[in-house]
């Protein structure tokens, strides 16, 4: 709990970033760092509440309540209070896996829910965790710590992002011999292509993959399963198979004008630019001679991202630092209000405008926020030779929905063209996609999803679970490891008719 008056003492602090002129000249992270005594003092804030919401980990009004993989928050807030730094890392280690990332790119689920969020700036429980795992492995405390009897059994996990590595973590805790198999290059899914180096560097993703395989997890890269190997034979080589293949199919904008060269999905130009990066060793001028064949170069561009969110700032942010000319940001939301609204209620996640790290950087260069709010695309135009122009964007109005149509209708006279070079589509993900599941006549829901219950993960094929995003639909990192993780638990059970896995 911390000190007993420390949220009265203490206000919220974070460690200041870099300006955002000067960070965006590179890709490294950009956060800067408290010492431990004003971590401790944060640490102290967190109250004797009672009931500590920040991790129930609950679902309410379809958004996450607290923190989906149950840290014990304050458990180790009071050990940071107090400088017990190595008991704080075993108190995290207990419920999560990898807290450098959680760290670093959840969005804090905790400090939604935080009660102290009530009527206080929430306690900084991002921020300290975060400084725990940073800690623990500058101290020398993290190291590989392998399994000491193996059970002879095999379990095959596809997809090495959040949900995949934590699986095979606790499977391989179990004494099981886990193979971790990912089509790309490296092993991180998300994590290693998804999120930009600025948010989550590559290094940190590597060092935990080196951990899990100095532990005894093999991983097998550049092999898609249901190509390169076919799913039935998986099935034969392994006692049991955890599917985290992630939701990989974007939602596309098929509007006119869709088949224009300079119109991209969030994801290829995310993924293209991260693997130049590590091609390129981190140059800064690497977008200059990409030695990746589909890389996007957004220098000199007019760049506009349709979609918000994590994505959608991710492509801000990457633009920036290729040096692109002008940057928009398309959204269809109407813009969120500085403070809860009424049907917004405490310990529901607070859905209020916040400006992110992509947001900040286009308004230091460009002198505003790149978001414009309430606007749909109609059409994307383009030249003789098929490239991108511009588009033609229109105002909505969500007061008054089309009947039998969508929620909101176009403002008549409000179309108006905009100039542009590229266009990036970050407007989520529909799905998995289904190779695997075909192969394997895996059940799917409603919404495509593989089918397993939560918290059980077996799907209609036995010995085959399905956990994370490929399950869920799309989601954050801490839902992905709690799936991860449930569906070791699960598999471990169908291996040995029992578990002491949490």
């Amino acid at each position: 709990m911390g000190k007993p008056t420390g949220f009265m003492e203490f206000p919220r602090e974070l460690g200041a970033d870099r300006k955002p002129e000067l960070r965006i000249l590179d890709w490294n992270e950009f956060h800067e760092h408290l010492t431990e005594e004003e971590l401790a003092n944060q640490g102290a804030r967190c109250m004797d509440c009672g009931i500590p919401f920040c991790h129930t980990g609950t679902t309410l009004a379809g958004m996450a309540s607290g923190c989906p993989i149950n840290n014990l928050i304050p458990e180790w807030n009071d050990h940071v209070y107090h400088g017990r730094w190595q008991d704080a890392i075993e108190s995290l280690h207990k419920t999560n896996n990898f807290p450098e990332f959680t760290g670093r790119v959840c969005p804090a689920p905790c400090e939604g829910s935080c009660v102290l969020g009530i009527h206080e700036p929430a306690v900084t429980i991002k921020n300290i965790e975060n400084s725990i795992i940073d800690h623990a492995f500058d101290q020398g405390w993290v190291v590989a710590n392998p399994p000491k009897v193996r059970t002879g059994k095999k379990v095959a996990v596809i997809g090495s992002g959040p949900a995949g590595l934590s699986a095979a973590a606790q499977l391989n805790s179990a004494g099981h011999s886990v193979t971790v198999y990912e089509r790309a290059d490296r092993i991180g899914g998300l994590l290693m292509y998804g999120i930009p180096n600025m948010k989550l560097e590559k290094w940190i993703v590597q060092r935990r993959v080196d951990l899990l395989a100095d532990e005894g997890v093999e991983f097998v890269t550049n092999t898609s399963i249901g190509v390169d190997i076919k799913a039935d034979q998986l099935m034969k080589d392994f006692d049991a198979v955890v599917i985290c293949t992630g939701a990989t199919k974007p939602r596309d904008l098929p509007i006119p004008g869709r088949d224009l060269k300079g119109v991209h999905f969030a994801m290829e130009y995310l993924t293209a630019n991260t693997q130049s990066l590590l091609e390129s060793g981190l140059e800064n001028t690497h977008y200059q001679n990409s030695p990746v064949e589909n890389f996007i170069n957004a220098e000199g561009k007019k760049v506009v991202v349709i979609g918000g969110g994590d994505t959608g700032t991710d492509c801000l942010g990457t633009a920036m630092r290729q040096k692109c000319e002008s940057l928009i940001n398309l959204e269809i939301v109407p813009q969120p209000p500085a403070e809860r609204a009424a049907n917004n209620p405490w310990p529901q996640w607070p859905k209020i405008f916040r400006v992110d790290y992509g947001h900040e950087e286009a308004a230091a260069v460009f002198g505003k926020d790149p978001r414009l709010f309430q606007m749909s695309t109609v059409e994307f135009t383009g030249d003789e030779q098929g490239n991108l122009t511009g588009l033609t964007i229109c105002e909505v109005d969500w007061s008054k929905p089309v009947e039998n149509g969508p929620p909101f209708s176009v403002v008549p006279g409000s179309e108006k063209v905009l100039e542009c070079d590229l266009v990036f589509l970050a407007l989520g993900f529909l799905g998995p996609e289904h190779l695997i599941s075909e192969q394997l006549n895996l059940e799917t829901d409603a919404r495509s999803n593989f089918k397993a219950e939560h918290e059980q993960y077996t799907t209609n094929i036995e010995g085959v679970f399905a956990a994370g995003d490929c399950r869920r639909g799309q989601s954050l990192i801490v839902w992905a490891i709690n799936e991860g993780r449930g569906a070791a638990r699960e598999c471990d059970r169908y291996l040995m008719g029992a578990t002491e896995l949490p």
